[in-house]
């Protein structure tokens, strides 16, 4: 096979549901000689490649990693230069936890091009979709997103920064955490602050429980709710929007 310069394009792939891509994606997506593909993203968006592309599983499932992330960087140099564009697809927007900054830093030293699709993150798009509102004006005036849980595998020092603001706050990778969440909070009188926790937000099999920090594991036992889960703290979880009919109206319109 015969190429110009190998290169590397690190695309978004949104939240899930399979209409929550960019165009610029599916270019990308069409573009590929290789597609290494996370755990998280819509599987039907591989459709969009070409035949002929080779499309490889790199994501973790139920604990257990398909390959490590020193790994998944040799890999894309290696596809690089053998077959010449590699897309990797990563779940919601891969410069939000999502160490698509990390592989771009590994594989620059190794002559590939580079490039970026943004993609819709699920901090963002999980709640909207349950017309929670991360800011509203009288309620929220920002928003804090966090991780629970830091690269060492420990509780993020940023979620007792969080949880001292008045503002929403979006945990990721949380769910292992939930206990330590809840004593954080609690112990700064949060105890009744409304939470969403939302599982698989956007998709088809979405489970969302809805509480309080004071029962909100519980409420996650009760609705037997697990990772991939979205957790979101804040009164804007009491103020959300009616969206049923617009989303009926808009779907109908389509169809």
């Amino acid at each position: 096979m015969s190429f110009n310069i190998p290169k590397l394009t690190v695309v978004g792939a949104g939240p899930g549901d399979i209409d929550l891509i960019t165009i610029k994606a599916i270019k990308a997506i069409k573009s590929a000689n290789v597609i290494l593909y996370d755990a998280l993203i819509n599987e039907a968006l591989l459709d969009y490649a070409l035949p002929g592309t080779e499309c490889i599983f790199v994501g973790k499932r139920r604990g257990c990693y398909a390959f490590q992330q020193e790994q998944i960087n040799e890999l894309i140099v290696a596809k690089a230069n053998e077959k010449g564009h590699v897309v990797r697809l990563k779940g919601g927007d891969p410069f939000i936890f999502g160490r698509g900054a990390e592989e771009i830093d590994y594989v620059k030293p190794f002559g590939l091009e580079t490039f970026l699709v943004p993609g819709i993150s699920s901090a963002l798009a999980v709640p909207a979709y349950q017309g929670i509102p991360l800011t509203k004006r009288g309620v929220s005036e920002s928003f804090w997103v966090v991780t629970a849980t830091t690269k060492e595998h420990q509780f993020s020092q940023d979620v007792y920064l969080a949880a001292k603001s008045t503002a929403t706050v979006v945990i990721l990778m949380g769910m292992h955490k939930l206990n330590t969440i809840v004593k954080v909070f609690t112990n700064e009188g949060k105890q009744d602050k409304a939470v969403a926790i939302i599982q698989n937000g956007t998709r088809d099999d979405e489970n969302i429980g809805l509480g309080y920090i004071h029962n909100i594991e519980s409420v996650v036992a009760e609705k037997r709710l697990s990772s991939p889960a979205i957790i979101v703290i804040g009164d804007v979880v009491n103020h959300p929007s009616k969206l049923t009919l617009i989303n009926n109206e808009v779907m109908n319109a389509q169809g």
